[in-house]
């Protein structure tokens, strides 16, 4: 669907249910479970009322498991919800490329704390310009992922070394005809060094 004349614009946040026990269990050997599910929580949540808000974007969370969605459960209030499907992390965000109604797609994780609404501004006009945009991490992977999806969808997921050092390179790699824009470089928090960090807590 189009407004005011070009495609509307989605963006996607891809998060698992903020259940106790499971989310962030690398975080929660460092700091605890009950710690570690109240940051995701409040993660989830302050990133969805931050983004959900903007007019500039529809916001899109697309839950794991598929059961979240039918279960209700506690989320975000005000933010249509989609179920993610099985299979691994490229499989899934593939199918959220393939799958919505035309229009750049950009999709995020729920646990970047320095996410804000001008980041997706900025992916989204990227992708006036060329055919997808990354936000990298410092440990290898992306933040952020978008694809314009015109005048195909691009398949950009085989082969990906997920949670490592390669994801963004093995990435890049299925893009070598599509050109690509970059955006800044943000983290995401998975383990008690990367937690002492975000509150300043770090000798």
């Amino acid at each position: 669907m189009m407004q005011g004349g070009r495609w509307r614009r989605r963006l996607v946040i891809f998060a698992k249910e903020p259940r106790l026990g499971r989310v962030k269990t690398r975080l929660g050997r460092d700091i605890g479970s009950v710690a570690a599910w109240r940051f995701y929580r409040h993660m989830l949540f302050a990133l969805a009322r931050r983004l959900g808000r903007d007019p500039r974007f529809e916001t899109i969370i697309a839950c794991a498991p598929d059961t979240a969605l039918s279960r209700g459960g506690v989320w975000p209030k005000g933010v249509g919800r989609i179920a993610q499907g099985r299979g691994d992390l490229g499989r899934r965000m593939q199918r959220t490329f393939d799958t919505l109604p035309p229009g750049p797609v950009v999709i995020v994780g729920a646990d970047i704390p320095g996410i804000a609404a001008d980041d997706i501004d900025d992916a989204f006009a990227a992708l006036g310009e060329t055919g997808a945009v990354f936000g990298p991490a410092d440990d290898g992977g992306y933040w952020l992922v978008g694809l314009k999806r015109r005048p195909c969808i691009a398949k950009i997921f085989a082969a990906v070394r997920w949670s490592g050092p390669h994801a963004l390179a093995d990435t890049l790699a299925n893009l070598k005809n599509v050109p690509v824009s970059t955006l800044k470089t943000l983290n995401d928090v998975d383990n008690g060094k990367d937690f002492a960090r975000l509150f300043g807590k770090e000798t």
